[in-house]
């Protein structure tokens, strides 16, 4: 895999021409976009006062709104598609290529649901599992796929109306690594400790039935950042080198995005909260500021170094 030097002068080198090209586009299709919009929005105005006049029916008033939401999201979708899919086939797909050709891009597909919630990172079970950007391969001899993803719980109220709750958006990562754990480890972002203090989280987090044993690791500034969950204390302890904690620190604090992973059978899975489509270009942003590509670079040595980090510790596996 090339270095993320080598990444960022083939990005600024080669695809910024591209973009600049895409941006004189994407003015056009803003311009387009801003005056379809305020039509639609005096039209719908228009037949609301018609229709709605005489109503006091809080439900219809709900239905409108609810209706104007969908038929513009659908619109904007509408004009946005053209333009994306040359994005993504004009700087994406080459940028990919260019982290590895063993790498293949498929921008309508995602990870599968059996992998993500095999992963165990998340005790909630998605109801509704969609995503894109999907990549596969391998690099360095190691095998992973990862893509954007968007995991949904579904709500019914008493009067049965259906609503959907997002407990997951970001990028999901799955590395095969070539021996098996005996172990189910899970690390998680901190977060009852930093909202709650040392006393108060430690306690819920050792309480959490949902989880499996609490893990105490050595390192001060690991313990403050993430919570480990194993069945296996010795084998998580084993994991959990010193470098791959000062790896994971590293990352938490130059991305400041969420980051969970799991080490189950013979796969690392990693979840990164960036609670947005990574890969879809922003219409009212300009493409020659755009800087996700070398997010996603980072996150991609993150990954690989993980494993790598793994297939180099010789005490993790000598135990067995």
């Amino acid at each position: 895999m090339k270095s993320v030097s080598e990444l960022t002068d083939f990005y600024y080198k080669t695809l910024y021409p591209v973009l600049e090209k895409l941006e004189k586009e994407r003015k056009q299709l803003k311009s387009k976009i801003l005056s379809i919009g305020a039509v639609y929005t005096l039209v719908v105005i228009l037949i609301a006062f018609l229709f709605l006049q005489n109503s006091q029916s809080i439900d219809t008033y709900i239905f409108v709104a609810v209706a104007y939401i969908a038929v513009g999201g659908g619109i904007y979708k509408y004009l946005l598609k053209d333009y994306t899919t040359e994005f993504k086939s004009s700087i994406i797909k080459p940028l990919i290529h260019e982290i590895d050709k063993h790498l293949n891009y498929m921008p309508n597909m995602h990870i599968s649901q059996t992998d993500f919630t095999c992963s165990q990172i998340f005790t909630t079970h998605p109801d509704r599992l969609s995503g894109n950007d999907y990549i596969h391969g391998k690099v360095d001899g190691i095998k992973l796929e990862l893509s954007d993803l968007l995991a949904q719980k579904k709500h019914t109220d008493s009067k049965g109306r259906t609503s959907w709750s997002t407990f997951f958006q970001g990028l999901f990562i799955v590395c095969e690594f070539n021996k098996n754990f005996k172990s189910q480890t899970v690390i998680l972002p901190d977060s009852a400790q930093n909202a709650f203090g040392n006393i108060v989280g430690n306690w819920l987090q050792a309480n959490n039935i949902s989880r499996n044993e609490l893990v105490k690791m050595d390192n001060i500034e690991f313990e403050k950042a993430f919570v480990v969950y194993s069945n296996d204390q010795i084998e998580a302890r084993y994991i959990l080198t010193h470098t791959l904690m000062q790896k994971l620190l590293q990352f938490k604090k130059k991305s400041k995005h969420p980051l969970s992973l799991s080490f189950i059978g013979g796969k690392i899975s990693m979840a990164i909260e960036y609670n947005e489509d990574l890969f879809e270009p922003s219409i009212f942003h300009s493409l020659l500021q755009y800087k996700i590509a070398m997010q996603y670079i980072h996150t991609l040595h993150l990954a690989l170094g993980i494993v790598q980090e793994l297939q180099l510790s010789q005490k993790l596996w000598s135990k067995r």
